[in-house]
């Protein structure tokens, strides 16, 4: 993740006031996607999940991607 401007080739949301912007051909291969803010011991940060972390995990659902 990072902060930038929609270029060309982007697919853009807008989801409860907060843009997001995705290369069109990443998404297209990672889609759906999930991004929450998670708190614990260690601080707070934001998770990013996808259907290409499931797919190039070889663990399963016993690990977190």
């Amino acid at each position: 993740m990072a902060l930038d401007e929609p270029q060309g080739n982007d697919q853009v949301f807008d989801e409860k006031g907060i843009k997001f912007v995705i290369d069109k051909n990443l998404y297209e291969e990672t889609q759906p996607i999930s991004v929450d803010f998670v708190q614990s011991a260690m601080g707070g940060g934001f998770k990013v999940q996808s259907e290409l972390s499931k797919k190039e995990s070889g663990c399963g659902t016993s690990c977190s991607c």
